[in-house]
């Protein structure tokens, strides 16, 4: 008598999609950091129907409330009140706003600065090579932070200037890194095939080139927008950045340095609020990188 064994049916093979959800997840850098990082920019968005006053109103009869941990504190303002009696909470989750639309700015004019002459310098190569090198090399001899206090003082504080100058100063890391992946794409055989169908410059650079070298674009952003971020709030400490009396985190510590011995929690709030932002987009983009290249990582 034969015995006859039973076969189990085998299970599908999972989609690409699935595969590439289920790395994402198991990396859990990205998940803190992405989730962190959505919570505020939902904060952000719905900062009009979350904030429980004008963040901009005054009322100095309400000066330096404690939030309501403390004994003095109110309900009526759950972060208290800074020296001109204006709600802490309303400011801080208005000061989300301005944090994240001066990170994605600054990405988006460095990264296409920055994306063009690293795609030009690595696909070209020769003479355009040598020029974009030497373009880098002299951006990086000068800082960031001590061109950017030079810029500003010049010309002015403001939301919008200090958005142009650092878009125009942090896209080196983008032209560096973005020559590098293109000098490896380069000579890959799809885009040998696309030469050889007859495919112009701009198609290969744009519908071959970049597409591939896109994953190593959203790492750099990650990282260069927390860094802009820093930059700005350290920019807005020293009074050369935004401008009051727009709820910027960093000029909210500013303004707060003077009570630092009697109100604690005008400098601790706001700095905690900035750091868990860079925090996450850190995470995030640490965490993303180990997806897209695990074994490159030191």
């Amino acid at each position: 008598m034969t015995d006859t064994t039973l076969s189990l049916p085998e299970a599908p093979e999972p989609s690409p999609a699935m595969k590439l959800l289920r790395r994402f997840l198991g990396q859990k850098a990205f998940v803190i950091g992405t989730g962190i990082l959505a919570v505020i920019v939902l904060l952000a968005l719905a900062a009009p129907l979350i904030a429980p006053h004008d963040p901009y109103l005054q009322n100095l009869d309400l000066r330096t409330i404690p939030p309501v941990w403390y004994e003095k504190g109110t309900w009526a303002h759950p972060l208290g009140t800074d020296q001109l009696g204006r709600d802490y909470l309303s400011r801080v989750v208005y000061g989300a706003r301005i944090s994240l639309l001066i990170g994605v700015s600054v990405v988006v004019i460095s990264g296409l600065i920055g994306t063009a002459l690293g795609l030009a310098a690595g696909y070209f190569g020769g003479r355009v090579d040598l020029l974009v090198t030497f373009l880098v090399t002299t951006r990086l001899s000068m800082p960031v932070i001590l061109v950017a206090l030079a810029v500003v003082a010049m010309i002015g504080g403001s939301l919008w200037i200090v958005i142009l100058v650092l878009g125009f100063l942090k896209w080196d890391r983008f032209a560096v890194v973005m020559r590098s992946a293109t000098q490896q794409v380069r000579s890959l055989d799809y885009v040998a095939a696309a030469e050889s169908a007859g495919a112009s410059t701009t198609r290969i650079v744009l519908g071959e080139v970049l597409p591939n070298i896109a994953p190593h674009l959203i790492v750099v952003a990650t990282l260069e927008a927390a860094s802009a971020i820093l930059l700005e709030a350290a920019l807005s400490f020293l009074g050369l950045g935004v401008q009051p009396p727009l709820p910027s985190w960093g000029l909210m510590i500013s303004e707060a340095k003077a009570y630092m011995f009697f109100s604690f929690w005008l400098i601790a709030i706001p700095g905690t609020a900035l750091a868990l932002l860079i925090f996450a987009i850190n995470l995030a983009g640490d965490g993303l990188r180990d997806v897209i290249s695990p074994e490159g990582r030191a």
